[in-house]
């Protein structure tokens, strides 16, 4: 996936998940599975990046 659709992504997801921990609580299932789905998008990135300086170099 391109590195900017994934920060793109990232940027929407920590919003959303900011929004509904102020809405609903840190500790509701919503926010942690915003936070999960956030965590999972932050590991793509960084596979992503790994991925293209292993090409740079």
């Amino acid at each position: 996936m391109d590195a900017k659709i994934l920060l793109y992504q990232i940027h929407n997801k920590r919003m959303e998940m900011i929004t509904v921990g102020i809405e609903k609580g840190l500790l509701s299932e919503e926010t942690i599975k915003s936070s999960q789905e956030l965590d999972r998008l932050l590991n793509s990135y960084h596979k992503e990046a790994i991925g293209l300086s292993h090409v740079k170099n």
